[in-house]
């Protein structure tokens, strides 16, 4: 994505990100040339040296944690339909992320048995731990199909408790109510 503007020394700039013109700079580490225009070539802070008229962009060593196809992810359910859910995503393997990503797991992705709706395998606001299978039109589409994907945090839809898991079905202790998921086999075992 290019921006209109020029960056200015010390600002966060990612690939594509117009840093200046080369009648007014040179172009240094983690830069390009395209058209007279000197852009980001990576993802860090810009330094514009004036006194040497370069730019140059520097990369900083915490690297910042962005799903990939074949990443194991944490997300908050934030939308369910019959045939899929939208899950907010806030962690990528270990790390947790700033902001969030959006992720679709589709009925199909759920498990290798028949699956005939969503509602049976999780609800707003549970916590699930999927894999990412796709990225395909900047989407990430995931899959809870392995035993260790799953719902790992399910709230009762009723009263809002966390529910516990009993046999093939889950149960919240505060009101009683019984409601189904397609849990990890570590449901409700570790910590966020």
């Amino acid at each position: 994505m290019q921006s209109n503007e020029s960056k200015k020394s010390g600002q966060i700039v990612v690939p594509g990100d117009k840093l200046g013109v080369i009648e007014e700079f040179e172009p240094g580490p983690g830069t390009y040339v395209e058209e007279n225009m000197i852009y980001s070539s990576a993802t860090g802070r810009a330094l514009m040296d004036l006194l040497n008229k370069k730019v140059s962009v520097y990369v900083g060593t915490q690297v910042s944690s962005f799903p990939k196809v074949g990443s194991i992810v944490v997300g908050q359910v934030s939308d369910v339909q019959s045939r899929q859910a939208t899950l907010r995503i806030f962690q990528v393997g270990n790390r947790l992320i700033s902001g969030f990503f959006s992720g679709l797991l589709h009925i199909s992705d759920v498990s290798p048995r028949y699956i005939e709706t969503m509602y049976d395998v999780c609800k707003a606001g549970d916590i699930i731990r999927a894999r990412v299978i796709s990225d395909k039109n900047r989407v990430f589409h995931l899959s809870t199909r392995d035993r260790d994907l799953g719902v790992i945090y399910a709230f009762c839809s009723r009263c809002g408790h966390e529910l516990s898991f009993r046999r093939i079905r889950m149960r919240c202790p505060l009101c009683g109510n019984v409601e189904h998921r397609k849990t990890a086999q570590d449901y409700a075992k570790g910590e966020l």
